[in-house]
């Protein structure tokens, strides 16, 4: 079954179907959001608690429900300054250090971290340094946040396929988060650079940013407008991304960061010698927003 729900979705409309989720789970018809979160929770059973609104059903609309505010104490930070903090809730699926431009993906898959950030510049950086690998489940709070303070240097879109990110198709299709359409968001910090890469996923309806707004689906914005748009340094198919006017390009650790709708996969990326990871994480562990994941180092 496993291998042929992957090669199905070579054969799917993957962006038609997401546009087709993304108008779905923004309906506010009563009759509509209501059955499509009956179905959700029974499905799924997302995690409420600690949530602004507990009731599912109070949400106006699917996306509200998913996209779903917590309350300020729900996840607490660690409060070591010298602790890099876990950027979202999440299933631990890799962590390791970059041996030259390879990350990997699954047993026996690896990919290219070059092919990851869609050029030889930004993953320069990153060579020899540390990464970690980072699934949202349908079922966990999808806003993402800061794994320690930064100011953002520099944001991306690249367009791509929209394959599952699930761990059937993690084992079967090569290169996946280097396919899957992505936001990547460089950041500089105090012990060094790092980056959030949001990788979308099949039925992730939008990916967006606090600095950019609504970053997928792409829409092609008028002459002047604040938003993302494609430069002559960058390759043709990827979009630089300017932040809107009057937000703050620097946000302290466990500051909201952006945001998916639907399941997907968050990759940190840090410069050499800045992190050590905890020894007793392993993967498939369940991680929260604000826990600590290693030690950082100057």
């Amino acid at each position: 079954m496993a291998r042929l729900f992957v090669t199905l979705q070579y054969l799917l409309p993957h962006h038609l179907l997401c546009r087709i989720v993304y108008a779905l789970s923004r309906s506010r018809r009563p009759w509509l959001k209501n059955a499509l979160i009956r179905a959700f929770v029974r499905h799924y059973h997302p995690e409420m608690a600690g949530a602004l609104e507990p009731d599912p059903m109070r949400y106006r609309s699917f996306n509200e429900l998913f996209t779903r505010t917590l309350q300020p104490a729900a996840r607490p930070i660690d409060p070591d300054p010298m602790r890099l903090v876990s950027p979202c809730d999440a299933i631990l699926s890799h962590t390791g250090l970059l041996s030259s431009d390879e990350l990997v993906q699954a047993k026996g898959r690896h990919y290219l971290l070059s092919a990851l950030l869609a050029g030889d510049t930004a993953a320069a950086s990153f060579h020899g340094g540390a990464y970690t690998t980072l699934y949202l489940a349908p079922r966990h709070y999808h806003r993402v946040h800061m794994p320690l303070a930064g100011t953002l240097r520099g944001a991306w879109h690249v367009p791509g396929r929209l394959f599952s990110v699930n761990a059937a198709t993690c084992a079967r299709v090569p290169a996946l988060f280097a396919r899957n359409e992505r936001v990547i968001c460089l950041f500089e910090s105090e012990f060094g650079p790092f980056a959030v890469v949001m990788v979308g996923a099949l039925l992730v309806g939008s990916i967006s940013t606090v600095w950019h707004g609504e970053v997928t689906p792409w829409r092609r914005v008028a002459p002047g407008a604040p938003a993302a748009h494609a430069t002559a340094s960058a390759p043709r198919a990827i979009h630089q991304l300017e932040p809107l006017p009057g937000s703050e390009l620097r946000q302290p650790r466990g500051a909201e960061l952006g945001r998916f709708n639907l399941g997907s996969t968050v990759v940190l990326l840090l410069s050499p010698g800045q992190v050590r990871w905890d020894a007793a994480l392993m993967p498939g562990d369940t991680v929260r927003m604000g826990q600590a994941l290693g030690a950082l180092m100057r």
